[in-house]
């Protein structure tokens, strides 16, 4: 019995421990699962000190990890430092990196039937054109165009116009001759058939290219002549709503996949027309704020409101307008419908 007792006990303890293990596991592991933190690398193309990255980008990122209680993490790589400006698409859908931002237009045919959306007289603010570009996804008419990656939110700017250095452009005929940075295909249309010369470069390289006299001008919106410091190279305007600019806030979709789902609900939470919403309100201010900032410089203002309605500008834009719907039907894409649900979607979002 002597020896008999002791072995009894050391079984019993070792049941015991046995019975015990699972429970102590899935403790464990549930409390690792849940302490786990995941970092998602965001590349974008604005400088660190722009309104979008500062009041649009950071703010997103901190909402997100406050509302995963720091289990997701986004570091932030501001001024293309991680990922070309014009293929910051496709490293997201390959996986370079977790979240990208990008300019549609700055690959011309990979978005063909969003880019319907910067067509003139369809937007005439950033809020506008944000609820036009996130109710088209949102309704299915350009969502195909994403399948690669999982769409977070739409963003849009306001309206773009001319800037040049001492060439004040009032009419179609003043843009022969001139080297335009265009920002996207239509917008290069329409400089095209009223005389101008196109030149494709993403917005980080303009200061140089103005500079040097590459260019003769940019087409750009206010809160991008602010952001990248064209305004201190610039000093005549043409405030002419000839295009809005389409921009996307995407993520890999594998990488969204991943995660569990409590992770997946906060992402979620912060997508859609919110966060569009939100984007828009920024980019109007800072529109307002540039353009405040040019006419107290004393530069020259030109401004077009309705170029649809001159008689002047009525033609070249109807020009670039009809070209494009032509190219993308040319495709085998239905963008005469894309258009009407363009057209009927900024009629909603009107502000």
């Amino acid at each position: 019995m002597r020896k008999i007792l002791p072995l009894s006990l050391t079984l019993a303890a070792l049941i015991g421990l046995t019975a015990c293990s699972p429970s102590n596991e899935a403790t464990t592991n549930a409390k690792t699962s849940n302490d786990t933190v995941t970092t998602l690398r965001l590349s974008h193309l604005w400088p660190a000190t722009s309104a979008a990255h500062t009041e649009v980008i950071e703010p997103w990122a901190k909402k997100i990890e406050a509302d995963s209680n720091g289990r997701l993490k986004i570091e932030i790589y501001p001024s293309a430092t991680l990922s070309k400006p014009d293929a910051t698409y496709e490293a997201t859908a390959k996986g370079t990196i977790d979240i990208g931002t990008q300019l549609q237009g700055y690959t011309n045919g990979r978005f063909p039937l969003t880019q319907v959306a910067e067509l003139p007289g369809l937007s005439s603010s950033a809020t506008q054109m944000n609820c036009m570009l996130q109710t088209l996804y949102d309704d299915g008419v350009i969502s195909s165009e994403y399948d690669d990656t999982h769409l977070l939110f739409m963003m849009g700017t306001g309206p773009g116009g001319m800037h040049t250095v001492d060439k004040a452009i009032r009419t179609p005929d003043d843009l022969k001759g001139l080297r335009m940075r265009r920002p996207s295909a239509i917008a290069g249309d329409i400089i095209e058939s009223a005389g101008g010369t196109p030149v494709g470069l993403p917005a980080p390289d303009l200061y140089t290219s103005l500079q040097r006299g590459v260019l003769d001008g940019v087409s750009l919106t206010w809160d991008a002549m602010g952001s990248f410091r064209l305004i201190e190279l610039t000093n005549t305007h043409t405030n002419i709503p000839f295009y809005s600019s389409a921009m996307m806030v995407t993520m890999n979709k594998d990488k969204y996949e991943s995660l569990p789902d409590d992770l997946k609900k906060v992402i979620d939470d912060n997508s859609g027309k919110a966060m569009a919403a939100s984007a828009g309100k920024v980019f109007d201010a800072q529109d307002a704020k540039y353009m405040a900032e040019a006419k107290a410089k004393g530069d020259t203002m030109i401004d077009i409101p309705d170029p649809l309605n001159d008689p002047q500008w009525k033609g070249p834009l109807e020009v670039g307008t009809k070209k494009y719907l032509n190219d993308v039907a040319a495709l085998g894409l239905d963008s005469q419908m894309v258009y009407q649900k363009a057209q009927e979607a900024s009629a909603a979002c009107k502000v």
